[in-house]
């Protein structure tokens, strides 16, 4: 009843995409607004609906899909049945998207993608071609995880070392309770490292001084918390973690390759992925468009809200 007070733009539907290897589960997408369509992935933990204070706006203009990539959100329960997650997601948000063509009866729409998302999208346009993007915003993410003689940078940049060592040390003391599901049933200390370890991600991926007193607030965790924590996700994350330290992901020659408009969205204090780098990235496209938010960290949307707003507003206008 009250569902039919709020204007038709601004109410959420959830639509639902049968997706390879997954157990006849299909992928929960939100969708929200009336107009073209719109696609947008979310970030490494990050919940697909995190994005509705920024689409809201533009609900009358546009219809936006949100697909949950598998074990966040309303996918938790779809699990990885490949170690090479980005390349499932891939093939995950391929079957999306030919959906939503199907259903729109279009050839091509626009996407914005952050940080993991981004990167399922270079492997989605080497797999997949280009055919069926119209546009793309590439939010704070280079083509290439790891660092080598020819590129520096890759994720966290000059730390990369140090941060993939303590990922490492995580997952080998992990490994011996991979067998248990409950979060819950880990020993206390293997507990409070994993809760640090993922503190740490997130603050090095704000750089603004309210966004990072917000993760503070809300990753704090006390010991009595830690005992009764459900952490859902914490497998997932640890494959997730495995994939990135095993797997050569480089998709410099799909940026070479790829002509359509393209907006790379830099954050200038980016910890995550070097801004120095992320410009090398804008050359390389050839058909792109630099912004950079010098005061912006990683986590775009977390740092500037308002300046992530209105690049994507002028993203999907073709103002920019």
């Amino acid at each position: 009843m009250l569902t039919s007070l709020i204007p038709k733009p601004y109410r959420t539907a959830i639509q639902y995409v049968d997706i390879p290897n997954s157990e006849d589960k299909p992928l929960p997408v939100t969708v929200i607004g009336q107009g073209p369509p719109v696609m947008m992935l979310h970030a490494y933990g990050m919940d697909a609906r995190e994005f509705l204070p920024f689409v809201l706006p533009l609900t009358a203009s546009y219809q936006f899909y949100l697909p949950h990539f598998r074990g966040f959100g309303l996918a938790k329960a779809i699990e990885l049945t490949q170690f090479d997650f980005v390349r499932q997601y891939a093939d995950d948000i391929h079957a999306v998207i030919e959906q939503i063509c199907e259903w729109r009866r279009i050839a091509s729409l626009p996407v914005a993608a952050i940080s993991m998302g981004a990167q399922v999208m270079w492997a989605y346009f080497d797999k997949y071609g280009q055919d069926r993007v119209s546009r793309y915003l590439n939010i704070d993410q280079t083509p290439t995880v790891h660092n080598q003689p020819s590129w520096q940078g890759g994720l966290f940049g000059a730390r990369q070392s140090e941060v993939f060592d303590t990922f490492a040390k995580l997952l080998s003391d992990g490994l011996a309770y991979e067998r248990f599901d409950s979060f819950t049933h880990l020993p206390h200390a293997l507990k409070r490292r994993t809760k640090d370890t993922e503190r740490m991600f997130s603050l090095l991926s704000a750089s603004r001084p309210r966004s990072q007193a917000l993760i503070k607030v809300l990753t704090h965790q006390t010991d009595h918390q830690l005992v009764f924590l459900n952490h859902q996700t914490w497998k997932h994350k640890m494959r997730y973690l495995q994939a990135y330290l095993a797997l050569p992901y480089d998709f410099r020659h799909v940026a070479e390759q790829l002509t359509v408009p393209v907006v790379n969205l830099i954050g200038g204090q980016s910890q995550l992925y070097d801004p120095e780098y992320q410009r090398k990235v804008t050359q390389m496209l050839p058909h792109a468009t630099e912004i950079v938010l010098p005061n912006s960290g990683h986590a775009v949307p977390l740092d500037e809200p308002v300046k992530f707003y209105q690049v994507l507003k002028r993203f999907l206008e073709k103002s920019i």
